[in-house]
């Protein structure tokens, strides 16, 4: 029996200094690392000290 290892990657998505982003650039970057074999695993952006959203992605190492 084989054990798949995963590599991990974080990617914060620019906001404006007001704390917006545009969904254009969300879809963007989810195209972008899904064109390179990365898979969204989760998506961060419901706490008042995170102001922009932070996608995480995984993908066989």
């Amino acid at each position: 029996m084989s054990t798949t290892q995963w590599k991990y990657l974080v990617v914060e998505v620019k906001t404006t200094m007001l704390g917006s982003f545009r969904l254009e650039q969300l879809q963007e970057e989810l195209d972008k690392h899904g064109r390179l074999g990365w898979e969204l695993v989760n998506m961060v952006h419901a706490t008042p000290t995170v102001s922009s959203p932070t996608l995480l992605f995984k993908r066989p190492a």
